[in-house]
């Protein structure tokens, strides 16, 4: 007589048939359901073929506030930092690199670090071709990448800005972002890694390419219980405002969801340049080259981070503050090289 078969299931099999039971059978995960598979995930305990087939389902469907609520607090729990952690005031991510435009928003970093408010950005490099990414820029700029949580902790300390890869931050996560050659898709990890604020800062920013998940970030952030946050739809997918067009910037502020849209600078769009020279960055800094749409993008970028925390009532005000900052900046800080 045959005997029937019997095998024992994998534990992580559950969140993908979840996900992946067809139309009428699949739903989203709850929240604590995200949190369990993202936290087998960063332990190890995933199959090669079980994380592919699950980051794509993700991806399918796409990621729904709860499900990047729990993924980011694994996520958050997973990462260690050490005992003698710094305070950071800003949260600053940084995952899409550019194409189009130079990164003015590291200039909008430093602005802001420069005038005491400590800001740590993490970000990933090199997972797309024919993009520009932070880590490579701050290089070009003099600023050293961090290598580690401890270095970005002095780093913190002693300039209140410090870039670190989440090569070093969550590696498991950067292992994630560098299968999207070989998937030809994103995962769900971009949207994730942008919000993991792992110092706890008390304000995040945080910019988005697709317009779709501006409210996912926003929804996200509620139910994490992060009080102040600003997405924007970022030039490049950055945070980076462009002050050729209007910037619908969604935030949470107090705990509660609000919206305000920052109208164009200017009336006519500035003409994009042939090539993406990473020196303009330490030129217009240092004041050797003017560029107007380089400066109105740093300075307006800093402003919605200046009315974020609190620093001036309105736009206006947040304006003439960054601004005032810019004008202000020290002209040979943070540049070693022409």
């Amino acid at each position: 007589m045959a005997q029937m078969a019997s095998y024992k299931e994998h534990p992580f099999a559950e969140y993908i048939r979840i996900l992946g039971k067809g139309k009428n059978g699949s739903r989203p995960l709850t929240e604590a359901e995200a949190f369990n598979a993202m936290n087998m995930i960063l332990n190890g305990e995933v199959e090669p073929v079980q994380l592919g087939a699950f980051m794509m389902l993700m991806r399918v469907k796409e990621e729904t506030p709860e499900e990047v609520a729990g993924f980011v607090r694994a996520t958050r729990h997973w990462i260690q930092l050490p005992d003698n952690a710094p305070g950071v005031d800003l949260d600053w991510s940084s995952y899409a690199g550019k194409r189009r435009h130079l990164p003015w928003f590291i200039l909008s970093t430093l602005l802001l670090a420069q005038n005491g408010i400590t800001v740590f950005m993490h970000g990933a490099s090199g997972h797309t071709n024919g993009r520009i990414y932070t880590r490579d820029v701050l290089s070009d700029l003099g600023i050293a990448p961090s290598r580690s949580l401890e270095e970005a902790c002095e780093r913190l300390r002693t300039d209140h800005f410090a870039y670190l890869d989440i090569a070093y931050l969550c590696p498991k996560l950067h292992e994630i972002i560098e299968l999207r050659p070989l998937m030809g898709l994103r995962s769900p990890v971009h949207t994730i890694a942008r919000s993991i604020n792992p110092f706890n800062a008390p304000y995040v920013m945080q910019g988005i390419f697709h317009p779709g998940y501006r409210p996912v970030h926003q929804e996200a952030a509620q139910l994490l219980g992060d009080a102040n946050v600003a997405v924007i739809k970022g030039e490049g997918g950055e945070i980076e405002c462009n002050p050729d067009s209007p910037c619908l910037v969604q935030r949470v502020h107090a705990g509660q969801l609000e919206e305000e849209e920052w109208p164009a600078l200017f009336e006519r769009r500035h003409v994009k340049g042939d090539t993406l020279d990473t020196n303009r960055l330490a030129q217009v800094w240092r004041g050797d080259v003017d560029d107007e749409y380089g400066s109105a993008a740093t300075v307006s970028t800093a402003a919605i981070a200046l009315q974020l925390m609190g620093k001036a009532e309105n736009r206006e005000a947040a304006l003439a503050l960054a601004n005032r900052m810019w004008e202000q900046r020290v002209r040979d800080k943070y540049v070693i090289a022409a």
